[in-house]
């Protein structure tokens, strides 16, 4: 799954912070991190375990102490690890979410989204209705606003750049 991670993070982060500022380009990152690390490492591991996104938030407050515009900007890493842990389920598995608290041992731990393969497609199509909504309400039909996006990872509304 990828559309429903991206989507999904991208949605629901711009409806709590509505930052001008943030930096969607690592939310997505962050988004895809822990399937991307898991995958390539055979199965469900530590990324899905909250302790991961805790360490990276913790890593990203320690290395940018006194650099307000660098942790603005990397947090956005650390948020979209724990929206992929919300939108893939972990928590539903307390061994992986909780490890290490819950026991050291994985035993072969499936990845989440990997034990649910048919719900996956309509998360997928859901994921790609956000992602469209989101192409027309940041307005990336523009080159501008991508190149924008691109160059920043900002998003601005169309409608409140109207009211700015």
């Amino acid at each position: 799954m990828f559309l429903w991670f991206v989507g999904t993070a991208i949605l629901s982060v711009w409806f709590v912070f509505r930052d001008d500022r943030f930096d969607y380009r690592l939310l997505i990152v962050g988004s895809i991190l822990p399937d991307a690390i898991d995958i390539f490492s055979g199965g469900a591991w530590v990324m899905h375990s909250v302790l991961a996104s805790i360490a990276a938030l913790a890593i990203v407050m320690i290395a940018t102490a006194g650099r307000k515009p660098s942790r603005r900007r990397l947090l956005a890493l650390p948020i979209g690890m724990f929206m992929h842990l919300i939108f893939d389920g972990a928590f539903a598995s307390a061994r992986l979410f909780w490890w290490p608290l819950a026991g050291f041992s994985f035993d072969d731990a499936k990845l989440p989204s990997a034990t649910r393969m048919g719900p996956n497609v309509l998360f997928e199509i859901i994921g790609a209705i956000i992602l469209f909504w989101a192409w027309r309400q940041f307005g990336l039909s523009s080159p501008t606003a991508r190149q924008n996006f691109m160059s920043t990872g900002q998003l601005r509304s169309k409608t409140e750049g109207l009211s700015k």
